[in-house]
């Protein structure tokens, strides 16, 4: 849910990079996320009309996958971070709100997906 428990309708509501930050945790995650909001940290950019996901290159030996359900908004990272939301988070939530257009519009990977039909059915 959004703040003060409001579910956006996805694709609804447009982000500024303020917004953005000040979701983050507390203020060494935003300049962390702030640091990955350049698109040349990140492949696999995409989004649909009620997600975004993007893989980012880290310390681990696979790049951490990061989805956003817009609708909320809600992050899922693969990284080992207990912030929430984490740097990653941040860093891709920050490209969608600075340039939209910079990440692919298309059906959202399986990882996306599977990720999305789990939070909807805990919500029912």
């Amino acid at each position: 849910m959004g703040r003060g428990g409001t579910r956006y309708a996805p694709g609804s509501m447009s982000w500024t990079p303020e917004q953005v930050l000040a979701l983050a945790p507390d203020p060494s995650a935003a300049k962390a996320g702030r640091e990955l909001g350049a698109e040349r940290r990140w492949t696999n950019l995409g989004r649909s009309e009620s997600a975004l996901w993007g893989e980012c290159k880290g310390s681990a030996a696979q790049p951490y996958r990061t989805s956003i359900d817009l609708g909320e908004p809600a992050f899922k990272c693969s990284c080992p971070s207990r912030k929430f939301p984490c740097k990653h988070g941040l860093g891709l939530f920050l490209i969608y709100a600075a340039r939209p257009a910079s990440l692919a519009e298309g059906k959202a990977p399986d990882w996306v997906e599977a990720w999305l039909a789990d939070r909807q059915a805990r919500a029912e």
